[in-house]
């Protein structure tokens, strides 16, 4: 993985976190290499820790602490000694997350939106060369998604930014190249374009009804179904016109996504 945004995309529970945590060297692999920069890390996670920004899942704050007095807390600790340059990056890095009229208020009565931004401040603390962002959108609004993978896509120009999601419109919107994951396993990786374009002529998409769903559920390869206005959409992967009322679309990477991981069961 080279400078600039990598989507990691996965269901729920198929390893993205672990493997998250064990490239942050919070955990140990069971087997296998970590290289960063060619060096082999885990018998010396220094290397690694010492170019890392780390955004996890969940994260937790010092309750009635503010955002500047926990960012320098956090800046001592990433071995930012000096008190002018510790000030300098902190204040650059509050209005780079749009904070710093906020940055005296308590992190833990930030709404979700401004705790993942804080959180994106102090995963930039110390210049790191690589950071990784767990599942960082999940359960924020519309407005305050658009802001995140905004400043994500700011950030991703210089370093490596490590996306993990389960989310394929945050991959789709943001990242030159990508990797889905399921059951602990790497399915596919390439260019999210190139590897939609690999399905060109083969979806097809009919509106039925609820009811009809589990007879061609039996009959067609449908990977994936969705509720429009009461009628249920259903996208089949076929070589040629599946069965009468079907008509040709454009793949989506959503439906890249779903196909891999219906290949992945079989």
């Amino acid at each position: 993985i080279t400078n600039g945004m990598f989507g990691l995309l996965g269901p729920n529970g198929a390893g993205k976190s672990t493997l998250m945590r064990t490239l942050a060297m919070l955990q140990s692999a069971d087997s296998g290499e970590i290289l960063f920069n060619e060096n082999e890390v885990q018998n010396q996670p220094e290397l690694i820790r010492s170019s890392l920004g780390y955004l996890p899942q969940e994260f937790g704050v010092y309750p009635r602490t503010s955002a500047l007095e926990l960012l320098d807390h956090l800046a001592i600790l990433k071995g930012i000694s000096n008190s002018n340059q510790r000030k300098e990056q902190i204040e650059f890095l509050l209005q780079q997350t749009n904070l710093f009229d906020h940055r005296k208020k308590a992190v833990y009565s930030y709404s979700g939106g401004m705790k993942q931004r804080f959180g994106i401040a102090q995963a930039l603390l110390g210049d790191p060369k690589l950071i990784i962002v767990d599942e960082p959108t999940a359960g924020l609004d519309p407005e305050e998604r658009n802001r995140f993978l905004n400043l994500l896509s700011e950030i991703g120009e210089n370093v490596i930014v490590i996306l993990s999601t389960h989310l394929v419109d945050d991959v789709l919107e943001l990242c030159p190249q990508m990797a889905i994951m399921n059951q602990g396993k790497i399915i596919a990786q390439g260019n999210p374009a190139l590897l939609t374009a690999s399905l060109i002529g083969k979806i097809w998409c009919k509106k039925i009804s609820k009811s009809e769903l589990p007879a061609y559920q039996e009959k067609l390869n449908i990977i994936s179904s969705k509720l429009i206005a009461g009628a249920t959409l259903i996208h089949v992967q076929a070589d040629e016109l599946p069965d009468a009322g079907f008509a040709q679309v454009n793949p989506s990477l959503e439906d890249f996504y779903f196909s891999t991981l219906q290949s992945s069961k079989k």
